[in-house]
């Protein structure tokens, strides 16, 4: 089955992109989902418009990516954990972390945006590529330090 994508699908391919997939995944998951339209001729035409205007579209994105990439040059987050022998913190610092201390410096960035590979699991500085655009990546330096142990 012949499909055009609607939208960019991971391991798939990009918005606009006539491609084959299997009839099932097409008529169960990309059709209903609106992911995708069947490639008739009529559909090809209407996919060249908005190809057009998704050029254009991103043209937009990728200048307001590149302004706020510049927003985080020096840029900094910090995180206070405790830890244990070896500087091992107890539990982690995952990227759900590292985007809600960013929303509190007012920095609406998707948790799946940020690059981190796994959990940060020991203290030190880390710098933590963020995909702000297909085409521009920014870098975030992470700081995870011990938390002063409380006085009994």
């Amino acid at each position: 089955m012949e499909v055009i994508l609607k939208e960019d699908v991971p391991k798939l391919g990009n918005r606009g992109e006539v491609v084959k997939v299997a009839e099932g995944y097409g008529r169960n998951f990309l059709l209903p989902k609106k992911l995708a339209i069947e490639a008739t001729v009529a559909n090809k035409t209407v996919i060249e418009q908005m190809k057009a205007a998704a050029v254009r579209r991103s043209a937009k994105e990728k200048t307001e990516a590149e302004a706020l990439a510049k927003q985080f040059d020096g840029l900094e987050v910090k995180f206070l954990r405790k830890s244990g022998e070896g500087d091992q913190l107890f539990g982690s610092v995952t990227a759900g972390d590292i985007a809600e201390a960013l929303e509190k410096k007012s920095f609406h960035i998707d948790r799946r945006k940020i690059q981190l590979h796994e959990p940060l699991k020991t203290i030190g500085e880390f710098i933590v590529p963020i995909k702000l655009h297909k085409d521009v990546t920014t870098h975030l330096k992470v700081v995870v330090d011990k938390e002063a142990p409380a006085a009994e």
